[in-house]
């Protein structure tokens, strides 16, 4: 199962709306076909690890990390697959929370008389999809919040100058990140202060969709993020918008989409009927603080700089969320401290009872 993941992970990224899946098929003992899932509407994991065995999976073992589809989509069912490759065994790490399988795939192989065996390093298999589950559970993508701060909690100088807080290492790992997420969300202050630019910066071949939200489009005539040759890029505004803003940004292949009430909540939705799973909070802290309100973030990656700069007005990574004593604040679960050349990088989940604080 092990093996599946590592699999699974060729594919980190590209997979979505799809899950990430990796399948192994082992004969006597010996491992006779692999394969991965490597992007949707190609065929799944099963499918290639079957090709790869050949007569070999006849009277095999098939593992699999999440549970063989059962429905036909873009792609036929995997248990007709399996079945007809006269599997004898399979055995799946989780089952698929999609409704349109939930089940039904262990069903029908155990109909057809294949022994199936579930739950097998379950817990790491749900983390790999974690971003598919809470997506397809919550009908919400998955949000990561990831900021960086100085060892007093500022993330700029007091004239809002933030290049660099971290060093190079800790954001080389930052543009992973982005090519792994399927937007990237920040606040219309983050494009008008760095004028940022969004992407993996060459840490891989695939950019995040960029996204801005914005209530007026009070942005700036010239920005990285208007370039769309690398990226595509989204605004989000209220109906108080100005139109000629709005008009000038379609020109530049900008695509602006009006909300009767921009918040994080809004912008997810539309976001989810895309087919989007995951987006990466990369917003200042008054947007950061709505998003945690509204239950947008689930995961933080906070890093921390050996660096000191004062100063009670700086900015900080999350604004106000009106809690009034530190034994209301929230606390992370699942906690994991990384060094990174001389950063720290605090990686934590956010708690689901969060959403309290949006009232």
């Amino acid at each position: 199962m092990q093996r599946c993941r590592e699999l699974a992970q060729q594919a980190i990224g590209k997979t979505s709306p799809n899950p990430l899946v990796g399948s192994v098929i082992v004969k006597d003992g010996e491992v006779v076909g692999e394969g991965w899932h490597p992007g949707a509407g190609q065929p799944h994991a099963e499918v290639f690890a079957l090709r790869a065995a050949g007569d070999r999976a006849s009277g095999s073992t098939l593992y699999v990390n999440l549970e063989p589809c059962n429905h036909t989509g873009r792609t036929p069912p995997c248990t007709e697959a399996i079945m007809a490759a006269g599997i004898r065994r399979v055995v799946v790490g989780m089952i698929d929370p999609d409704p349109r399988v939930a089940g039904g795939g262990v069903e029908r192989l155990r109909q057809a008389g294949i022994e199936v065996t579930v739950g097998i390093d379950e817990a790491a298999c749900q983390q790999l999809n974690e971003a598919f589950c809470h997506s397809i559970l919550q009908q919400r993508p998955f949000g990561i919040l990831k900021y960086a701060m100085t060892l007093d909690g500022k993330i700029a100088a007091l004239t809002g100058h933030s290049a660099w807080v971290t060093g190079p290492d800790s954001r080389a790992w930052v543009h992973r990140l982005r090519s792994q997420c399927d937007a990237v969300i920040v606040g219309g202050e983050t494009v008008r202060r760095d004028n940022p630019r969004l992407t993996s910066h060459g840490q891989s071949d695939r950019n995040p969709l960029r996204v801005v939200m914005s209530r007026q489009l009070d942005l700036p005539e010239q920005a990285h993020l208007w370039e769309v040759e690398a990226a595509q890029t989204v605004v989000f505004c209220s109906e108080q918008h100005s139109a000629s803003r709005a008009a000038k940004l379609a020109q530049q292949g900008i695509e602006v989409i009006t909300l009767p009430a921009l918040e994080p909540r809004e912008v997810l939705q539309v976001l989810q009927g895309r087919g989007l799973r995951s987006v990466l909070w990369e917003c200042g802290g008054q947007l950061a603080a709505r998003a945690i309100a509204q239950s947008c973030v689930q995961k933080v990656y906070a890093f921390i700089a050996p660096k000191i700069i004062g100063g009670t007005n700086c900015p900080t990574p999350v604004g106000d969320l009106g809690i009034g004593k530190m034994n209301e604040a929230i606390g992370l679960t699942d906690v994991t401290l990384t060094p990174i050349a001389s950063d720290i990088l605090i990686a934590g989940y956010l708690p689901s009872s969060v959403s309290g604080l949006d009232q």
